[in-house]
């Protein structure tokens, strides 16, 4: 039988050149992706935070945790979103459920 909702996690760093402001639109924007057709649990700013080694010739970046329930496309959904936006410098989403 198919899934017809599940829990995640998402993980995604920012570009630390951001101010405030763009960095509450891109919290903001990614949340109403999984909004339109689930629930966000928590979002939870670490802020920024060395990273272990350079990415875009960058050091530091800010780190984002969501936890959310939806069907199963919208991680798909929200991983495409993330591949394309210029100011995520990497992301992970991971299923809670085994």
């Amino acid at each position: 039988m198919a899934k017809i909702s599940g829990s995640y996690e998402a993980v995604y760093v920012l570009n630390p050149n951001l101010n405030e402001e763009q960095i509450a639109a891109q919290v903001t924007r990614f949340r109403n992706v999984v909004e339109a057709n689930g629930t966000v649990t928590e979002v939870n700013e670490w802020g920024k935070r060395r990273l272990a080694y350079p990415i875009q010739d960058q050091t530091e970046g800010y780190y984002v945790l969501m936890t959310f329930t939806a069907a199963p496309g919208i991680p798909q959904e929200l991983d495409r979103i993330f591949r394309i936006s210029d100011m995520v410098m990497r992301s992970i989403i991971v299923s809670k459920e085994q």
